[in-house]
């Protein structure tokens, strides 16, 4: 399997996406600029965390008009598997890849730390390693990770399953504190309806590895693998 790690101006995880992805999985990784109109084989692209071009108007609002995006529509309409972390869930957003949109969080700071999220459905392709109600520490760090969509959007996502990771405390339990960014319906992560796109706001990249404080991220990326795999 081969991964593909797209770079906009103002990506901060692209590398430490990289670094997951060929040192920790050990899987061929290619550094993909958004200038360009080659995806180069890559079986899964990741649009990783990060502030491209600034953040100006909105998270990945400009981001989605970067060339190569063109080349990620028709590979996820054709069914190719992509993952957008934080910003690149953003992105996924703006591009309509993914329903909804992303707001400021509630309390209106910037929040960077260790949260802990529930696995509500472990049959997708990005979560085959887990299990369900599994309980995963890993960390943000975003401004606007408050999740929105209208009541039929939130209605259709629930009924089929598409909520993939939900804020919990640690024991896996849904409160006000847990979800905080204020997201409706506790969502940290959801697919597309096809299930071969998914946007999560945690870096599993930064939960690679012991020496950052969990491996529980890995458990997307190897799930992934098993996904091609299978």
């Amino acid at each position: 399997m081969k991964f593909g790690v797209v770079v906009f101006p103002g990506s901060n995880c692209d590398f430490d996406t990289v670094h997951a992805l060929r040192e920790v999985i050990g899987r061929p990784t290619e550094i993909l600029w958004h200038k360009d109109h080659d995806l180069r084989g890559a079986d899964c692209v990741v649009l990783p965390g990060g502030f491209s071009y600034g953040d100006y108007l909105r998270s990945g609002a400009i981001a989605r008009f970067s060339p190569l995006m063109q080349e990620v529509r028709e590979f996820a309409e054709k069914g190719g598997l992509v993952l957008g972390i934080c910003n690149g869930f953003q992105v996924l957003l703006e591009l309509g890849l993914l329903p909804g949109a992303m707001l400021r969080n509630k309390g209106l700071k910037f929040l960077c730390r260790f949260v802990t999220v529930r696995v509500e459905n472990a049959g997708t392709r990005f979560t085959n390693a887990g299990r369900k109600g599994q309980v995963l520490r890993m960390p943000i760090a975003h401004f606007d990770g408050n999740y929105y969509a209208d009541p039929a959007v939130l209605e259709d996502i629930e009924r089929n399953g598409r909520i993939v990771f939900r804020y919990c405390d640690p024991d896996g339990r849904l409160t006000d504190e847990a979800n905080v960014n204020g997201s409706l319906h506790a969502i940290a992560g959801l697919t597309n309806a096809r299930g071969n796109v998914m946007g999560m706001m945690p870096h599993p990249e930064r939960a690679s590895e012991a020496i950052l404080g969990s491996t529980d991220g890995r458990i997307v990326f190897e799930s992934l693998l098993r996904a091609i795999a299978s």
